[in-house]
């Protein structure tokens, strides 16, 4: 920096130590999982325990046509909805509408749309399933084609593999009433799950139901944590814009057997291709 050149302003983060990613391969490896068992849907995140994938494919995704697929449903839901007083059914309905989940939007939705989380006994993609189900025959919309359109992909902790594994999705009825393809899961080392699930700061506050009509509930936060977890969000975003780990992902889907289909196949070419090759796709209704 020459004596005559302006110093760039320092912001909250300037002094925040550089945050160690020591797993980032392994988060790597599963998001690129998460990309190809969607099923070409456009992905929502549910509430903050998988803000770290977000994080990662909004900078791996950047400059390809799928930079616009990710979105986010920042919602703690794992109480059971019948207990929900009618004000916070509704306002839950409203975040839903929000992330493009209505019943109307997502009979009407050119392709899928999967909502993902991390899974431990599977209560809020029950609670949500549940929800959607209870909405879809109160409005009359076709259930028979909404089955169709939504996923649920889950986040789980690894384990060995075997005939007798229990998955959480055989524990719940509804699950059946979906297409088995439709429910699928990417695990991740278990301790990388207890990082993002229980030990991880996080950038924003939970917002269960009881914090669903707090006004301040989206205010920023200003902590040594909060910081840190803004520190971390920032490195993993950089981390997703490198080539390591943009071939890394084209690696691990190329495993995958969704690689026989043109659309994957298609993401990985625009993942290798340099920054700036791709053209961001078309407008449309989704």
């Amino acid at each position: 920096m020459g004596p005559g050149t302006p110093r760039p302003p320092r912001t909250l983060l300037d002094d925040v130590p550089a945050p160690d990613l020591w797993y980032l391969e392994e988060l790597t490896a599963c998001s690129a999982r998460i990309l190809a068992r969607c099923e070409n849907a456009n992905l929502r995140f549910v509430g903050r325990s998988a803000d770290s994938v977000f994080d990662l494919l909004t900078g791996a995704l950047q400059d390809t046509s799928w930079q616009d697929r990710l979105g986010r449903l920042p919602l703690s839901l794992s109480v059971d909805p019948h207990d929900l007083a009618p004000h916070q059914l509704h306002r839950l309905r409203e975040h839903l509408a929000a992330a493009g989940l209505t019943p109307y939007a997502l009979a009407r939705r050119r392709r899928p749309l999967a909502l993902v989380d991390l899974v431990w006994q599977g209560r809020t993609f029950t609670a949500l399933n549940t929800v959607l189900r209870a909405w879809t025959h109160e409005q009359r919309e076709p259930w028979p084609v909404i089955r169709h359109k939504l996923r649920y992909i889950g986040v789980t902790w690894r384990h060995k593999s075997s005939p007798n594994t229990d998955r959480w999705q055989q524990n719940h009825p509804w699950t059946c009433d979906l297409p088995a393809r439709n429910i699928v899961n990417a695990s991740l080392d278990g301790a990388v799950w207890h990082l993002l699930g229980d030990a991880q700061p996080k950038t924003a506050r939970s917002f269960p139901a009881t914090r669903w009509h707090d006004e301040t509930a989206a205010t920023p936060r200003r902590s040594a944590s909060v910081h840190a977890a803004l520190t971390e969000a920032r490195a993993l975003l950089e981390a997703g814009r490198s080539a390591t780990v943009r071939n890394q992902m084209v690696r691990t889907m190329a495993t995958e057997p969704a690689f026989a289909h043109a659309w994957l196949r298609s993401r990985t070419g625009e993942l290798r291709r340099p920054r700036g090759g791709t053209r961001r796709s078309r407008g449309g209704h989704a």
